[in-house]
């Protein structure tokens, strides 16, 4: 496969599209921008709003990669939680494209790993070697927490990076004690099946209150609270509600987190993504999540050795979706 520059790469949530060019062999994603789902009528709708913004005279793209947060199976696509539902080939001839490429956005946030730079991340303890370094057969996970809750893996072969993609956002959730369980059981009353997307993420943050309120059993009106709303008072201490929120949010992300890495043995690292975290700030770096993490019984030697990183650059699946193109290309 041949793909002509330049490239247009994407990565599609269910709130925001994030959109970027590469111009040549080795050059970084520039000319980024962000754009609502809800707000264009469909991929290439959007793709032209972005081009439509670009310097008068500025190349077409000839290539492009979209990161896509949903399952992608067949030519037909459509956003988990997202409006966007569409044709792949119909999408690639409106567009013009020679290559199109479409991959589940935490196989893009996989993908972005061994590009990442010290300046994209902090880790939790001591920072490990660069990714990029990691020995052939070195498996790295990661956990977003954005709208929905994505989970994704890479493992290093030789001469490449291949991805290990799945949808275990929608995995059961755990608990790890009796209010835990008190809270997922009031959960229960409104969803069947309660997955850790149900509790970590920004559709799940309101789930999680409403039932920990429930829990709690102080009357406290959560109800209409948004995510956003539920961080600011979790950390201002406001609402005795959104402190156990975070409390729990960060807890229960540590051990869903611990159970990714035992499942897919990522020696090489858990790394934290989407735009949840990032807003919590030295918060989440002072919670139970590393406890909760490493809390895995008689496996507790396995995941200690484990390092866990946050990435700070809520940009970082484009490169992801480069690089994608980029070992297609090979």
């Amino acid at each position: 496969m041949s793909a002509p520059y330049p490239w247009l790469v994407a990565d599609v949530g269910g709130t925001n599209a994030r959109f970027g060019t590469v111009s040549g062999p080795g050059a970084e994603v520039e000319d980024v921008r962000v754009l609502p789902v809800a707000g264009h009528a469909g991929p290439a709708a959007a793709v032209r709003a972005y081009l439509d913004g670009q310097a008068p005279g500025a190349a077409r793209p000839q290539s492009a990669a979209f990161a896509l947060a949903t399952p992608v199976q067949s030519d037909r696509i459509a956003l988990t939680n997202g409006a966007w539902d569409f044709s792949r080939n119909g999408t690639q001839a409106e567009l013009g494209l020679k290559t199109f490429l479409c991959l589940n956005d935490f196989e893009a946030q996989a993908l972005s790993l061994p590009r990442l730079k010290p300046h994209q991340l902090r880790a939790w303890g001591d920072a490990p070697a660069p990714v990029g370094e990691a020995p052939v057969g070195t498996i790295l996970a990661v956990i977003g927490p954005g709208t929905g809750l994505g989970v994704g893996g890479v493992i290093r072969a030789p001469g490449l990076w291949l991805t290990l993609p799945g949808e275990g956002g929608h995995a059961t959730l755990a608990p790890g004690d009796d209010f835990e369980s008190a809270v997922i059981a009031a959960a229960r009353r409104e969803f069947p099946h309660v997955s850790a997307e149900r509790f970590l993420s920004g559709i799940g943050l309101p789930v999680l209150c409403r039932s920990v309120a429930a829990a709690l059993g102080q009357g406290e009106d959560v109800a209409a609270l948004p995510a956003d709303q539920i961080v600011a008072r979790g950390l201002s201490g406001e609402s005795p509600a959104c402190v156990r929120t975070l409390e729990l949010f960060c807890g229960l992300l540590g051990s869903f987190c611990g159970n990714v890495a035992l499942t897919l043995g990522s020696r090489g690292g858990v790394f934290i993504g989407g735009g949840i975290v990032p807003r919590l700030g030295d918060y989440f770096f002072k919670s139970q999540f590393r406890a909760r993490f490493e809390a895995k019984g008689r496996l507790h030697t396995f995941v200690d050795g484990i390092p866990t990183l946050l990435i700070t650059d809520t940009l970082a699946a484009l490169s992801g979706a480069a690089l994608a193109l980029e070992q297609a290309d090979a």
